[in-house]
């Protein structure tokens, strides 16, 4: 069994892996309109990727930990850096990306997709489709309240 960890404003928890922000706007790994969860495979990467993509206006005052229990057998696919466009890890991420992940919601082949974090690329993120039946076997347990430690935020506004 593996953990998945999301990092998420309580407003936006209700269903902490349904894919809901990715299906409004979008991701690194998604268009708008693909219905996928990004997740991370330890917690400390999911608190950089949401520093990373903290905009104006969030309050990181009010954050939930979700976390799911993904038994071994649930199927999943992995990307390599070497198969990736040389400018993967670019802050306006190519479009090659972005269709990588609508492939991979759109064939249903399996559940996960690992991918290489863009902030640290020896960590994997993980993209969940809620649509795969495997996703029915994953188990997400209750949110924890979350708390930046107040060194990192110190210099933050």
């Amino acid at each position: 069994m593996i953990r998945l960890y999301r990092l998420l404003s309580r407003r936006f928890a209700a269903d902490p892996f349904g894919g809901e922000g990715s299906f409004r706007f979008g991701g690194r790994w998604s268009s708008p309109g693909t219905r996928l969860a990004y997740a991370s495979e330890h917690q400390s990467l999911a608190m950089l990727e949401f520093l990373a993509h903290l905009q104006p206006g969030d309050d990181p005052d009010d954050l939930a930990l979700a976390v799911a229990g993904v038994p071994d057998s649930v199927t999943r696919e992995h990307v390599r850096p070497a198969s990736l466009p040389g400018n993967w890890r670019e802050a306006a991420a190519p479009a090659a990306l972005a269709r990588l992940g609508d492939d991979f919601a759109r064939r249903v082949h399996t559940c996960l997709l690992f991918v290489p974090s863009a902030l640290a690329p020896r960590e994997r993120n993980c993209l969940v489709n809620p649509a795969h039946p495997d996703f029915a076997r994953i188990r997400i347990r209750p949110l924890e309240p979350f708390a930046f430690d107040l060194l990192l935020s110190r210099g933050r506004g």
